[in-house]
């Protein structure tokens, strides 16, 4: 009698674990949107000005040292919380400036990003990357050319 019961109580506990286990998958899938997975970037474009809505009014890869390099980065999908990050480097990867947004992205949404410098850039080559969630995204040339 014993062993039996030892085999039922073994039994259930088995039982329970399993049942946890799929209750713990479950939920890890129902927060997918929280972690930002469920968001993606969908165009990164880059330009001299940005309009009320965040799109680029001016789009340009080429900009003289005394513009403002603006990037606009359009996301798709929802999430309560993620993470945008621009990454600016010069030729040699020396990096330019680095700035985060914290974003809560509902459908379509789009977040601006920019540099300059009062005495300007430097000509040269560069380029913007843009991450989600520290993850690498999409990345955009441009260069400053002299006028």
């Amino acid at each position: 009698m014993m062993q039996y019961s030892k085999r039922i109580s073994l039994s259930l506990c088995l039982a329970l674990l399993v049942l946890a286990a799929a209750c713990t998958a479950k939920s890890a899938n129902d927060t997918v949107g929280t972690s930002g997975a469920a968001v993606k970037v969908t165009d990164v474009t880059l330009g001299r000005s940005v309009g009320a809505d965040k799109a680029i009014a001016d789009k340009t890869e080429t900009f003289a040292p005394n513009d403002a390099v603006y990037v606009s980065v359009a996301t798709d999908g929802s999430s309560p919380s993620a993470t945008l990050r621009a990454k600016w480097t010069f030729e040699d990867g020396q990096i330019v400036d680095e700035s985060t947004r914290a974003i809560a992205p509902v459908n379509h949404e789009r977040t601006e990003f920019h540099i300059s410098k009062p005495d300007g850039l430097p000509a040269g080559k560069y380029k913007v990357q843009v991450f989600l969630n520290d993850q690498a995204s999409e990345s955009k040339d441009f260069e400053v050319k002299a006028r």
